[in-house]
Parts: structure tokens; C-alpha cells; sequence
């Protein structure tokens, strides 16, 4: 038996015992993950299509270990404009082995929902549009209560969004987490990133110790002391 499924935002096809290396995973080695976005399951002759994912199916697989890929380098050039930049780039990934795929085609059950959708046609579509000013207002009640973590040195407009959608929204919360941590959570953003003084910078700036915090900023280059 065979399955394409989503992992980390990526397709792939994947069978029992099969090693495959997938974006980094913010699962510690050596423990199980699973997969529940299947899209198609393939067995002998018969072939499951799912709309857009199987009910019911699933992928389970263990985390072997994390590493880094290939160096990719991109280099950039502009013709009579004394332009030229380079740059290197090492994709952050987790090696995963396929343990089991299962398949429990509960079809019935999608049948199911559009009756009681039906009959609940009116209250779920106010819940709807309820759910757009809910969501409008804790976006704004964390946006308030989040520090400006790119006043951290390293911490860029993109990083500082990626932290506060993964729940460190100030100086202490980033004070508090561990170098290890905030790489697995930022791996998807572009660049080599150095995070091991930023706990440090954020504690100073939590403490409101910003004279110290900017004399020791100037000497450190991205982020790496």
C-alpha cells in the first residue's frame, strides 16, 4: 500500500518503511508524529481519491533525527551595474521513517453533514459572520499586548510575526524560551539566523535595561556575539 499525503506543506508519496526528508518538524527525535491530510491511497488495483483528503485515513511515522540540506547558493547579478550578490542558504529538515498507513474510508459520515448543515442553515451562517470580527479582535488584543521584539538584534519584521503567531509575543515570553526552541519555530524563514543571544537581549529588555541592551547590541552582528 502506497499514499500521497501532506507533510509540512509538501506531497509526497510514501509507503511502509520508507525514509523521507520533509521541512523541519517541531517533534524531538526519536517520537511518533501522524499525518492525517492523505489525499490518495493506492493498494493492488484499488485506488482511493480523496475530496480533497480521506476521512479517516492516516500516516504515522517517527522522527529520526533533524538536519540541515545541501548548501544552495543564489547569486545575483546586474549587467553594467556593478551588482552582484551572494548569497548561501541550508534548508532546515527532519528525516522521518513511515511505520504505518491506514485507511478506515468512512464515506458515510461525509453524507452525513450537509443534512444537519441544512437544517442549521441560519444560525451557522451568523456564527460566520460573527467569526471574522472574533477573530479581528483578538488579532487586536495581541497586537496591543505584544512587545516590538525587533528592537532584539537578529529579529527582523518576518521573525518578530512568527514568534507572536507561536505565542511569544513579548520580551519575557522570548526571555523564557530556549535558543533550540525559537530556531524550530522560525525554520521556515529565510536566512541563517543565530538565535543564541536572544534570550539574553530579551531579558534585558524585559528588565527595561535598554542602556546596557543597545551597548551590547553594538557589538554584536546579527544577532552572534
Amino acid at each position: 500500500m502506497y499514499a500521497i499525503v501532506e507533510i509540512a506543506g509538501h506531497q509526497f508519496k510514501v509507503e511502509k518503511d520508507q525514509r523521507v526528508f520533509v521541512n523541519r518538524l517541531a517533534t524531538e527525535e526519536g517520537k511518533k508524529v501522524s499525518f492525517d491530510n492523505v489525499l490518495l491511497l493506492g493498494d493492488g488495483d484499488n485506488v482511493t481519491v480523496g475530496a480533497p483528503a480521506i476521512d479517516g485515513a492516516q500516516v504515522s511515522a517517527k522522527v529520526l533525527k533533524h538536519l540541515k540540506g545541501d548548501k544552495v547558493i543564489v547569486f545575483k547579478k546586474k549587467r553594467r551595474k556593478g551588482y552582484r550578490v551572494k548569497n548561501g542558504h541550508r534548508q532546515s529538515l527532519t528525516e522521518i521513517v513511515i511505520e504505518t498507513i491506514v485507511s478506515s474510508g468512512a464515506k458515510p459520515s461525509k453524507k452525513a453533514e450537509p443534512k444537519k448543515e441544512t437544517k442549521k442553515a441560519e444560525p451557522k451562517v451568523e456564527a460566520k459572520a460573527a467569526a471574522p470580527k472574533a477573530e479581528k479582535a483578538s488579532a487586536k488584543q495581541a497586537t496591543a499586548k505584544a512587545d516590538d521584539l525587533k528592537k532584539i538584534e537578529g529579529i527582523g519584521p518576518k521573525i518578530a510575526l512568527t514568534l507572536v503567531e507561536a505565542g511569544i509575543a513579548t520580551f519575557a515570553d522570548l526571555a523564557k524560551a530556549k535558543p533550540a526552541a525559537i530556531s524550530e519555530i522560525i525554520a521556515g524563514v529565510r536566512g541563517n539566523h543565530v538565535t543564541d543571544t536572544w534570550p539574553a537581549q530579551a531579558k534585558l529588555a524585559a528588565d527595561g535595561k535598554w542602556d546596557e541592551l543597545k551597548k551590547w547590541q553594538d557589538e554584536l552582528d546579527g544577532g552572534k556575539a
